[in-house]
C-alpha cells in the first residue's frame, strides 16, 4: 500500500461506524510517514478506530477530547471535558502526565509520547498535514498486540485575529517518496 492509498482507507475507516480490522490499521501504519516530536506541537481532538480493544468507549465515558503537546516535555495525554464542558487535563485518569520523544516502534523512528506515571506509549505517524494516527503501546503487550489505535486531528484555535478559527499549523510535509503533499 502507498501512502496515498493509505491516507484514502484511514479516511475510510475513520468515517466507518461499525468495527475496524487492527490488520488493515497496522497496513495503514506501515504506508504512513514519521513525524518528530517538534512537529506535533498544539493542541488536537481525538478519536478511536473500534477494533474490539479493551480500551474501546472507555476515553468517550471519561469525556474525552483530546492531546495537547505544548512543548516536548509538557504533554497533555488526557485532555477531557467537565461537567460544565470546560476542557481540563485529567491528570488523574493519566497517572500524571507526559513528554515527547522519538521512540523506535516497528524498525522506524517517530514520535512518541510516553507516560510520566504508568508504561504507556502512544506512537504517531503523519496521515496528511492535520492528522496523526496513534498506536497506544503498554508495557506487557506482545509485540503483535492488541494494541488501541486512534487517530488526532488539530483542534481549531479562536484569537482576536480569527474569530473562527483554523488549524494551528500543520506537520511538515510527508517526507515519504511519492508524497503529494
Amino acid at each position: 500500500m502507498d501512502v496515498l492509498d493509505a491516507r484514502a482507507r484511514f479516511h475510510e475507516l475513520r468515517a466507518q461506524d461499525g468495527p475496524v480490522d487492527p490488520a488493515e490499521l497496522d497496513a495503514i501504519w506501515a504506508a504512513l510517514a514519521t513525524v518528530r516530536p517538534e512537529e506535533i506541537l498544539g493542541v488536537w481532538k481525538g478519536g478511536e478506530f473500534r477494533t474490539g480493544h479493551p480500551l474501546n468507549g472507555a476515553l468517550e465515558k471519561a469525556g474525552w477530547y483530546g492531546k495537547t503537546f505544548t512543548a516536548v516535555h509538557d504533554a497533555k495525554p488526557l485532555i477531557c471535558r467537565d461537567a460544565t464542558g470546560a476542557l481540563y487535563s485529567n491528570r488523574e485518569l493519566g497517572k500524571g502526565e507526559a513528554s515527547l520523544w522519538t521512540v523506535e516502534f516497528r524498525g522506524e523512528a517517530t514520535a512518541t509520547m510516553v507516560y510520566d506515571g504508568q508504561p504507556v506509549f502512544d506512537h504517531f505517524k503523519q496521515v496528511d498535514d492535520t492528522t496523526l494516527m496513534g498506536i497506544m503501546n503498554v508495557k506487557g503487550v506482545p509485540a503483535e498486540g492488541p494494541f488501541f489505535y486512534f487517530f488526532l486531528e488539530r483542534a481549531p484555535e479562536t484569537t482576536p485575529e480569527d474569530p473562527h478559527g483554523t488549524p494551528r499549523g500543520t506537520l511538515g510535509g510527508d517526507r515519504r517518496a511519492g508524497s503529494d503533499s
